[in-house]
């Protein structure tokens, strides 16, 4: 027995035959339209997570509620919040005169600075000042930040008295919100992997190709937008983070892939974050680009004075 292409009865199918193509068009495009008029909103609850205190990890105290960037516009800085969220983000469009590399501070700061994991900026503001391993001395959060300007992004540091440096530190500030000193937010900046494992150059050669040339090309120089800015930023070569960067060393680089890497892969999270790859995976391919050719770090003379440089760096 026929039947029409809807699956109508013969009678019913063969009157919707005999109508105009526009009134099928037009019934078809309602039914449509119908559905999708008032699409109900997705609620997302915040993310949280626990409060501590410094002295005990353990001691669960509180709650911090991740902030919606929207939540700045209620700030009283809300533009120099908003200003030091572009920064981050377009750190060399907005600094070209502050960063050598093809390099942007939220290139390794993933999500604006707001995963665990993911080098984030959530304790940053209490965290420092801090005496820190490889300066051997306390440092503050501006000099924290000119740190990764000279270091991460191969550029110059910015005036800690400059529009840029304070909007950078009140976005940090401002996703803080408030914490005290005496606290933190119990989240991990970054992920541990095997530092006993042996690294295997030629296998972290074929991961790279397998996994991370897609975003960051064959030749490690990274992926531009049709306007010239920095999409993926580029791995070895003049324009990535020079020998004195932590993304240099093979494990601390190791640590960031795993847990970050690819991106374009997501097991849980809030985007592609990481857990694709093994720690010997890691392993491998970062030794294999931690280790190509990059920009020198005049610097790194002054580096770990007092002693216990980590294995993996380069000088």
């Amino acid at each position: 027995m026929n039947k029409s292409l809807l699956n109508l009865p013969e009678a019913a199918g063969t009157h919707l035959l005999r109508m105009p193509m526009t009134v099928l068009a037009a019934a078809f495009c309602a039914f449509a339209i119908s559905g999708c008029d008032s699409p109900k909103p997705i609620e997302r609850n915040a993310t949280e997570f626990d409060l501590v205190t410094t002295d005990d990890a353990n001691e669960d105290i509180g709650t911090y509620i991740l902030p919606q960037d929207t939540s700045i516009l209620k700030e009283p800085n809300a533009d120099q919040i908003f200003y030091g969220k572009r920064l981050l983000n377009e750190t060399k469009r907005l600094m070209p005169d502050h960063v050598g590399a093809q390099m942007n501070c939220n290139s390794c700061h993933i999500s604006q600075g707001k995963i665990p994991l993911g080098d984030p900026y959530i304790n940053s503001f209490n965290f420092y000042p801090r005496v820190m391993p490889r300066s051997g001395k306390e440092i503050d959060l501006v000099g924290r930040i000119n740190g990764c300007f000279m270091r991460s992004m191969n550029g110059k540091p910015v005036d800690r008295e400059s529009a840029e440096m304070k909007a950078m530190v009140a976005y940090m500030e401002w996703l803080s919100q408030n914490v005290p000193k005496s606290q933190k937010v119990a989240i991990n900046n970054a992920g541990e992997v095997d530092t006993s494992l042996v690294a295997d150059t030629a296998r972290g050669e074929r991961i790279y190709y397998a996994q991370c040339a897609t975003c960051h090309g064959d030749n490690g120089e990274g992926m531009k937008d049709s306007r010239g800015d920095i999409v993926f930023p580029p791995l070895w070569g003049d324009e990535s983070f020079n020998i004195g960067a932590g993304m240099a060393r093979t494990y601390k680089a190791a640590a960031f892939v795993k847990y970050n890497m690819p991106m374009g892969i997501q097991t849980k999270g809030l985007w592609g974050h990481g857990n694709v790859l093994t720690d010997q995976d890691a392993v491998d391919v970062a030794e294999f680009f931690a280790h190509k050719p990059r920009p020198d770090f005049p610097g790194k003379v002054n580096d770990w004075p007092t002693g216990n440089k980590p294995k993996d760096a380069r000088y």
